[in-house]
């Protein structure tokens, strides 16, 4: 166990971090999310990484990951993985994508499902919701919304939708009126989430590496935005090749801006602006097509 120590020369580390450690750090989370984490991130995972081991009063890293390697601990296995998650999401991000969801919603068969895939803190699959109140111009829409993520944490934030002021500093400020409610005394500067919206929206975690989602039915878009960079290619085309089958034939796929996924997937097809839809020429896309 970790006792306390004398104050450290500066730029010593608190604990041991070899290369070797970083190496079973890196197939640990390849082998649990696909996560395919670049040599430079060893100083993030780290700052990240000693959280855990001061937690649980541990002195070397060797010993943390021999733990998690012994699969006892499904709980710190979570922790683990949320330590390592990247979460960088905000409402209306990659703005683009949301005018022409919004065109799609009003031509396609009701009722109308969509997947958020990786849903963060929320941000994303409220700013779907929106899109819909908007497009329908009601607060409740003939939409459904399943929001997953892999991170725990962050899920629990998207089911509260409690936010500070300050991330609806880009939103007009009609939209913000209209879709959230102010904090009042201990909540000043916060924001909540219309309850409208969250019933449109069911969060669940998820793991696009799992043998199994649990997601029945088929989905008029699947927002998967900003989560295939973690991914190696072998990776990001069995995802994608799973979602094609879950998807109604004029259904959308939005992917992020710096995502390619013609090279990988011969389901899909681009339409424009990191938006795919399936490809009725590809050998899945026609497979896909034949069933439905």
């Amino acid at each position: 166990m970790k006792t306390a120590s004398l104050a450290r020369p500066e730029g010593v580390k608190e604990f041991e971090f070899t290369a070797r450690d970083f190496e079973r750090v890196r197939a640990l989370i390849y082998q649990r999310a696909g996560i395919a984490l670049a040599e430079s991130k060893q100083e993030m995972v780290y700052s990240r990484l000693a959280r855990r081991l001061r937690a649980g009063g541990l002195d070397s890293f060797a010993v943390y990951l021999d733990q998690l390697e012994r699969g006892r601990d499904d709980a710190e296995w979570e922790a683990f993985t949320n330590a390592l998650t990247t979460n960088l999401t905000s409402f209306f991000r990659e703005a683009h994508h949301f005018p022409i969801l919004a065109e799609h919603l009003k031509t396609v068969r009701q009722p109308i499902e969509i997947w958020c895939s990786a849903s963060s803190t929320g941000e994303e699959p409220y700013s779907i919701a929106m899109t819909a109140c908007e497009a329908f111009n009601t607060l409740t829409p003939p939409v459904k919304i399943i929001a997953t993520d892999i991170d725990t944490n962050v899920l629990n934030t998207g089911a509260n939708g409690i936010y500070s002021m300050d991330r609806l500093d880009r939103m007009a400020p009609e939209r913000a009126r209209r879709f959230f409610l102010r904090g009042k005394g201990a909540q000043e500067g916060l924001v909540r989430v219309r309850p409208e919206l969250r019933q449109m929206i069911t969060f669940k975690q998820l793991n696009l590496l799992s043998d199994r989602w649990g997601i029945s039915g088929t989905f008029d878009a699947i927002f998967c935005r900003n989560v295939m960079i973690y991914f190696d290619k072998p990776t990001q085309g069995r995802i994608l090749d799973r979602f094609a089958p879950l998807m109604k034939p004029d259904g959308l796929l939005f992917a992020g801006h710096s995502e390619n996924f013609l090279y990988v997937c011969d389901a899909f097809k681009l339409r424009g602006k990191t938006v795919y839809e399936l490809d009725p020429g590809g050998p899945a896309g026609a497979a896909r097509m034949r069933r439905a």
